[in-house]
């Protein structure tokens, strides 16, 4: 063999190696994309999962009463480290919840609405309940629906934070409790706060969960005030 056959056979060589190498390259691109694929529909099957529950949920929290859903985010905020009270009712000012953390009073407006959506007319009058009331505090608009936009350019130069019912799944999630949802029977007679199942010595049984300061405990079919639990 001489020089020149030699050098052909190895730019034959060279160019099959220069084949191989971009058929490599190819298949890698494939599995590549075959695993962002993957992950893809797995994220999207995660979201629909968590979208299915969350529309759920938020299902559950429309059919309360307006009672109800007040005392709902009372409990919402107490897991998210809060010391609430449940002031909605006639004469409430505006205010349906009050929120202390660390000295500070926050206070919550709530709004169970299902087609409805909160308009601008509503969170002017919140600020307007609670503008002198502020002292380093923030206000929260939650509703169960969503806010107009008009609503949200005003609350945009405002301390308040407006929770539609996306949000209030997120703080749902970072309490991450599942306040169960019940029926009027879940609020307690007394003093209006949640009323969550608990453990005791004779078994489950009903407690507010303002106990021990106020509110009734039920179990059984017998009621008996918080205070003497």
């Amino acid at each position: 063999m001489n020089f020149g056959t030699s050098n052909f056979l190895f730019e034959i060589l060279q160019a099959i190696w220069a084949v191989k190498k971009l058929w490599l390259l190819a298949g890698g691109v494939v599995i590549l994309a075959l695993a962002l694929q993957v992950l893809t529909d797995l994220l999207n099957r995660k979201s629909r999962i968590r979208w299915f529950f969350s529309k759920k949920k938020i299902l559950d929290l429309q059919r309360l009463t307006p009672s109800e859903f007040e005392s709902y985010t009372a409990e919402l905020f107490r897991a998210l480290g809060y010391k609430t009270r449940v002031v909605g009712g006639v004469g409430d000012g505006g205010i349906d919840v009050e929120a202390e953390k660390d000295g500070v009073v926050h206070y919550i407006q709530c709004k169970k609405f299902i087609t409805r959506q909160v308009s601008v007319g509503a969170v002017r009058d919140f600020y307007g309940a609670i503008a002198d009331k502020l002292d380093g505090g923030k206000g929260y608009f939650i509703t169960t629906n969503v806010f107009t936009l008009d609503a949200e350019k005003f609350a945009a130069e405002k301390p308040i934070e407006l929770v539609d019912r996306f949000k209030l799944m997120d703080y749902l999630r970072l309490a991450k409790i599942d306040v169960s949802v019940g029926t009027a029977s879940s609020v307690c007679p007394k003093c209006g706060g949640q009323l969550v199942e608990r453990s005791g010595k004779f078994g489950r049984f009903l407690g507010c969960s303002n106990y021990p300061s106020v509110g009734i405990s039920v179990w059984g079919h017998q009621s008996r005030l918080c205070s003497q639990r």
